[in-house]
């Protein structure tokens, strides 16, 4: 499902190729529902927490976001992109993106 919301947005990107290349992947989620469960090599910046943290985001390297549905880190992706970050996808579910955890 998730390709083919990419294909209806014009964004075609390989999230898998991305996190194995080194790409920062922000969990938007409250701090308790990150601990109760996130990929090993996110990093945690709640979304209300996101503009207070930007500078503490490499531009330089792909940006993912991630959150429970896919809402709030769209939100966090149009936030960043807002913010000059070119290289920035909504990853979606974070649970989605576990099959790419090695």
């Amino acid at each position: 499902m998730f390709g083919f919301l990419e294909g209806l947005f014009g964004e075609k990107v390989d999230i898998g190729e991305l996190i194995s290349m080194g790409a920062t992947v922000i969990d938007v989620r409250t701090k308790a529902e990150y601990q109760s469960g996130h990929l090993k090599k996110s990093v945690n910046i709640p979304l209300d927490s996101l503009s207070a943290n930007v500078k503490k985001i490499d531009k330089n390297k792909p940006v993912i976001t991630c959150c429970a549905s896919g809402a709030r880190s769209g939100a966090a992706k149009s936030f960043l992109k807002s913010n000059g970050f070119v290289s920035v996808y909504n990853g979606g579910s974070w649970t989605s993106l576990r099959k790419f955890e090695k």
